[in-house]
């Protein structure tokens, strides 16, 4: 690797670096290339290839986006025209797009050169990355556990320097959850922030959204300023910002009125490590004087229960348009037990079921906001207890009764602010005595990315997490 620097410096950073004509769009994708080949036998964490889509960008001309010449990575869910994305799922191994998805298409104007495509579970389902047809996704800290999921390869590729900023989705905590294992910051915008289309207009009722897994506030900022806006098929637009993201981070946040908790969502004790980083970011919240009390919403209905029925439904759709389209059943040979299992659950469900879950998800977004009536940001454990070890959560188990408590041990939490549409992050403010990121989610009102902006500049200026580097950096 030519560039031992390269691992220093943000997106922001590179493209710099790129307009100044200090290094080209070639040297850096060679280096994010040269990192992959190195690491990636180690952590999987890029599971399709195509460095000549790259190259051929570059040779094409990269339009004079705010990440002109930065590698990039999409997530193994989204569409990139005339190149492979799996979905993590057998049947799809050699699925290739027809067309590119609208968030994909802002990327490229962005600058961003896309050499592949990061691992996910199958169909984003897990909080854990290790679909049978890819294998596992290892954490660059400790590689017996996971990057968390389902945007696990792209936290993994970010958090072993592979590349600054990279693709990431989240319907139920996906962004934050790896970034909280894989010790990155990432940020869940608001709903309809980001363009989904143009296959659809929302994903799982309204709960999923993409942004990015980056190593800087900054660049989370600056790609949410190319993302986001409407596109045609959007059934509902996000508030607009006041100013451009990018300009939110230094300006400081004001005293903030933060409450905090250091339970599960079920009021449920969680791991003492966990509990303690809490404890720490309240009273560092405090030292940097915002009026920080111990308060938690109160909810009028089972967070897991909506999330499970939403999910099962449109997973249930997922596979029957795979049938439609191949022509038979699907079977193990094409999906994973736990998706046909999905599957199977939401066949038993009716249309009034799917309607209660929603009416459960409304109840509680109108909880979140009478909540944060008196309050400017939330702070909780993003996940309850350290990242899971590889294997804990097995997708092709036939008794599948264990995953439930899992979940609701390990990511209580996570899916409240896809329920609202709030904007939630993950910051890596914590590791544990073994060595392995605790990140800390902090929640803020419908809208306002502004104020979670400037609170975790504050808070990465306080506790730089940047030039810390896992173990399996070593060689790089």
């Amino acid at each position: 690797m030519a560039f031992k620097e390269y691992g220093d410096y943000d997106g922001v950073g590179l493209a710099e670096l790129v307009r100044s004509k200090q290094v080209t769009p070639a040297e850096l994708l060679d280096e994010a290339i040269a990192r992959t080949d190195a690491l990636d036998p180690t952590l999987n964490a890029v599971v399709v290839r195509h460095d000549d889509y790259a190259r051929k960008q570059i040779e094409a001309g990269l339009p004079q986006g705010p990440f002109s010449g930065v590698p990039f990575l999409l997530k193994d869910l989204d569409l990139l025209a005339g190149t492979r994305t799996t979905f993590g799922a057998s049947l799809y191994k050699d699925f290739v797009a027809p067309h590119t998805g609208t968030l994909a298409g802002r990327f490229l104007a962005a600058g961003v050169t896309i050499f592949g495509k990061s691992a996910s579970p199958e169909f984003g389902l897990m909080p854990t990355t290790e679909s049978r047809l890819h294998g596992p996704t290892r954490n660059p800290w400790n590689i017996e556990h996971s990057s968390g999921g389902s945007s696990g390869g792209a936290a993994a590729a970010v958090a072993a320097r592979i590349l600054p900023v990279a693709h990431a989705s989240d319907g139920g905590g996906s962004i934050r959850i790896p970034a909280s294992a894989c010790g990155v910051f990432g940020l869940k915008p608001t709903r309809a922030r980001n363009p989904i289309g143009p296959d659809r207009g929302e994903g799982w009722g309204g709960f999923a959204c993409g942004h990015v897994v980056s190593i800087s506030v900054l660049d989370s900022a600056a790609m949410l300023d190319a993302l986001h806006g409407p596109e045609p098929s959007s059934p509902y637009v996000a508030p607009p910002p006041e100013r451009p993201f990018a300009e939110e981070v230094g300006r400081e946040p004001g005293r903030l009125r933060i409450a905090f908790t250091d339970r599960s969502t079920y009021g449920e004790p969680i791991d003492p490590e966990v509990a303690a980083a809490v404890r720490d970011t309240a009273r560092l919240l405090e030292g940097l004087g915002h009026y920080v009390e111990e308060r938690a919403p109160v909810l009028p209905a089972d967070p897991a229960q909506v999330i499970a029925t939403i999910v099962a439904c449109n997973t249930g759709l997922a596979v029957q348009l795979a049938e439609q389209t191949v022509g038979r059943a699907m079977t193990e040979r094409d999906f994973e037990v736990l998706t046909l299992a999905s599957a199977a659950n939401a066949r038993k469900a009716s249309g009034v079921d799917y309607c209660a879950a929603q009416l459960a998800a409304f109840q509680i977004s109108r909880a979140m906001a009478d909540f944060f009536a008196n309050v400017d940001v939330f702070l909780s454990p993003t996940l309850c207890t350290l990242p899971l070890r590889i294997g804990e959560i097995d997708t092709m188990a036939h008794d599948l009764s264990g995953i439930s408590p899992t979940l609701r041990r390990y990511i209580p939490g996570t899916s409240l602010s896809n329920m609202s549409g709030q904007p939630s992050m993950s910051v890596p403010l914590a590791w544990s005595a073994s060595g392995l990121p605790i990140g800390m989610m902090f929640a803020g009102r419908f809208g306002d990315e502004a104020t979670l902006l400037r609170l975790a500049a504050q808070l990465e200026r306080e506790r730089p997490w940047k030039t810390r580097r896992p173990p399996v950096c070593a060689s790089t």
